[in-house]
């Protein structure tokens, strides 16, 4: 199986979805005050002045929130129509001057942005490095991007989480155990539903995924010459991840009673600055 082409095909059908689903929802945007979810918030600090290559950035909204807030954007993503659409996103919004899309693979972007060294921050978030092979990979575009004294900020689904799965669920109605979590092998799935919209139903529905270690990402980018400068674990997700997950008045989804285990994390990187 060729799972850039299976992905992509997966990809592609979701722009159309999720350009009309609610937890997508572009007005705030279109008002001139998009948010990113809390977790971001929180952690991410002011942009203003950045220049910051977004990698995996699907129809680009949260790279458009960070162009409204003045960073000078970049977002990357190998399906055609999602850059089409945040192309077509941005030429709405007045900001094509601080916001550029180009479409590639992942592993492809040093040639197609041939720009080592000139970006303040690479921004990766939710649900993107769990559809790539090979992390170490990864870690060396990321660092192959950033200036001295860049910063990579990755915010991610929790792996510990991906070892559980609805379809395998107990009996008191818990998610229950589907893959191993040290397993390098591909996850091949074939789930025609949508976590953007429940009545949506794919007909492109088998996708390769990965579970990356904690302490794989880590030392990945350890190895790749950046510095931790922190990492965070968290009890909840911008998406339902589990059916029994329930939705909190952030609009982030975590256990009903007690955290059972993380859902998600974040980290902060740093490249030397010499």
């Amino acid at each position: 199986m060729n799972w850039l082409k299976t992905n992509r095909a997966n990809w592609d059908e979701r722009v159309k979805i999720h350009l009309a689903a609610e937890c997508y929802d572009t007005s705030a945007l279109r008002g001139g005050h998009g948010r990113l979810h809390p977790i971001e918030e929180a952690e991410l600090g002011l942009v203003d002045g950045l220049r910051i290559l977004h990698l995996q950035c699907h129809f680009g909204r949260d790279s458009l929130i960070l162009a409204q807030r003045g960073a000078a954007v970049v977002g990357l993503d190998f399906s055609s129509p999602a850059i089409a659409a945040a192309r077509a996103l941005a030429a709405d919004l007045g900001l094509t001057e601080r916001a550029k899309f180009i479409e590639a693979d992942l592993y492809e972007a040093p040639n197609a942005l041939p720009e080592p060294g000139s970006f303040d921050l690479v921004f990766v978030s939710w649900g993107a490095i769990n559809w790539l092979p090979d992390i170490r990979r990864w870690a060396d575009i990321v660092i192959y991007f950033l200036r001295p004294g860049g910063v990579l900020y990755l915010a991610e689904g929790h792996p510990c989480a991906a070892v559980f799965d609805d379809a395998t669920r107990l009996a008191n109605g818990m998610p229950g155990y589907f893959a191993p979590y040290f397993s390098s092998e591909p996850l091949i799935l074939n789930d025609p539903r949508d976590y953007a919209d429940d009545t949506a139903r794919l007909k492109n529905s088998t996708t390769c995924e990965w579970i990356h270690p904690l302490g794989k990402v880590v030392t990945s980018l350890l190895d790749a010459g950046l510095a931790l400068n922190w990492l965070h674990e968290h009890d909840s997700v911008p998406w339902r991840m589990f059916d029994q997950l329930v939705r909190d008045a952030t609009g982030m989804y975590r256990w009903p009673d007690r955290p059972w285990l993380p859902l998600a994390y974040s980290l902060r990187a740093e490249r030397s600055k010499d």
